[in-house]
């Protein structure tokens, strides 16, 4: 069988640049196309020196390591080491994703013409059923990842939070809304949003029971709700899609936890807005948070226990 030179130069080249630019855009990176070609040609060398065997030293274990690294580097310039072993990672499982699904396809093609040489897999057959395969793998890889991507994103913004209100206690699941940018207009304090029917653990139903009355002002009949509850409460402007100068029932709580992964965030009298609607088709979770919740205060409001 003879094998020309050119070719393989060729393929290693336009696979390894399709494998990079595939990490490039997994990891959101602005790619610089002359640094990618570059790297490509690197490992098109590689190929070539390898199968070659003009260096045994080509063919060691840590000297591909090294050449990974080496493309890597000229490829997306990382600004530190975080950066380069994300992007190493990324390069791996990309290269072989792209790589089994090229190798698939060629052995479909004409398994008999293809064999490897010092690592280096080699053949007869049309330069363009390897790069189709490369092209393949690359939907398959970016779609996945852009799958795993959304799911796991969804799942960082969810969090475990308690309420405590005049001793009573609950815990239950939000959501990060980074939109919610409500507060109580007298104390400033930070407003989460809570489904009506969660709070009956913490709130009399007298209170839960008649949310419109009290924003209209009617609190005399209201005998079931304690003048302990009614100093908490609070009215909350907001306004939102479709709705103007819209008004929700707020409570003051005696503190609200933050369950995160790697801590516990303890706020002090933040104002829990009583929602009467679902957030969650499939309950999920019950609330919503802002981001001032999560990253604390100048004035040292928050407690967190590692």
């Amino acid at each position: 069988m003879t094998i020309y030179v050119d070719i393989v130069l060729i393929e290693n080249l336009c696979m390894n640049y399709i494998i990079l630019l595939a990490t490039g855009y997994i990891i959101k990176i602005k790619v610089n196309h002359l640094r990618l070609l570059c790297s490509s040609a690197i490992g098109a060398v590689y190929a070539i020196l390898a199968y070659a065997q003009i260096f045994t030293l080509y063919t060691n274990f840590a000297v591909k390591i090294i050449l990974s690294i080496c493309m890597v580097y000229i490829a997306f310039n990382p600004k530190n080491m975080k950066g380069m072993i994300k992007e190493l990672i990324i390069f791996y499982l990309v290269s072989f994703t792209l790589g089994g699904c090229a190798f698939a396809l060629l052995y479909l093609v004409k398994p008999q013409e293809i064999f490897m040489k010092n690592g280096v897999y080699i053949g007869t057959y049309p330069i363009k059923i390897a790069l189709l395969g490369g092209l393949v793998g690359f939907v398959i890889v970016y779609t996945a990842f852009r799958s795993i991507k959304n799911k796991m994103s969804k799942s960082e913004l969810l969090y475990n939070i308690s309420i405590k209100i005049n001793e009573k206690e609950l815990t239950t699941k939000v959501i990060l809304d980074t939109g919610n940018m409500l507060k109580d207009p007298i104390s400033q304090r930070p407003v989460v949003l809570i489904e009506r029917d969660v709070l009956t653990k913490v709130l009399p139903n007298e209170l839960l029971k008649n949310l419109d009355c009290i924003l209209g002002g009617d609190l005399k009949n209201q005998n079931g709700i304690s003048e302990e509850y009614r100093t908490r409460l609070r009215i909350i402007p907001f306004t939102s899609v479709g709705k103007e100068n819209g008004m929700i029932l707020g409570i003051k709580t005696d503190e609200v936890k933050v369950f995160t992964d790697v801590e516990e965030i303890v706020k002090k009298h933040v104002v829990v807005g009583i929602h009467s609607g679902k957030f969650s088709r499939n309950n999920k979770y019950f609330g919503l948070i802002g981001l001032e919740l999560l990253e604390g205060s100048e004035k040292n409001e928050y407690i967190t226990n590692t």
